[in-house]
């Protein structure tokens, strides 16, 4: 059966849109989908189902943990191959440092409008001396920040709520890798 992985927007993030872990596997496993796993408190969910419409199984999570949690949060879901592909893509396979590189994720491609704009912005940061860079692929904009996500200017000109985007770390995208291979 295929496996998915959804990444939830703002979950346990600051004491707001408080989910206990075993309540979200529980939202989960109640729309019929099976080998639930979380990872970490931040809104990552591994699990199996035939559905492969990553939309519609998202859309589906989002009505759920709403209806039954009482939490408005986003969910982008991928499957193993799509994660798998994000992996194999990764435009900076030099940095070591996994906190340094982060996949935003987001439910839809990023346009070509927008794929300028995020080189643009690169060539703005670059200008003014900054080391960061991001490249898109997809709906994937990954995003390298060798002085640390909060001193980022590219993560707060790209990464914004508005955008409908979850960053996860490369630790954090390579261990969920690991689980959806379990």
């Amino acid at each position: 059966m295929p496996t998915h992985i959804a990444l939830l927007r703002g979950i346990n993030v600051g004491g707001h849109n408080k989910v206990a872990m075993a309540d979200l596997r529980e939202v989960v496993r109640s729309l019929g989908h099976t080998d639930v796993a979380t990872y970490i408190q931040s809104g990552n969910v591994v699990f199996s189902c035939p559905e492969t419409e990553t939309a519609t199984l998202s859309n589906a999570l989002e009505h759920a943990i709403a209806e039954d949690l009482g939490v408005r949060v986003r969910a982008v879901v991928l499957s193993r191959g799509e994660l798998a592909r994000v992996i194999a893509a990764n435009p900076f396979p030099e940095e070591t440092s996994p906190k340094c590189l982060h996949a935003v994720f987001r439910g839809e491609e990023f346009g070509p409008d927008e794929v300028t704009a995020v080189t643009v912005a690169v060539q703005r940061a670059r200008e003014r001396g900054g080391r960061e860079d991001a490249h898109v692929m997809g709906r994937t904009l990954f995003l390298h920040t060798p002085d640390g996500l909060a001193r980022s200017e590219l993560a707060t000109k790209l990464v914004r709520p508005e955008a409908g985007t979850t960053a996860r770390n490369w630790a954090t995208v390579t261990k969920l890798m690991t689980l959806l291979d379990a």
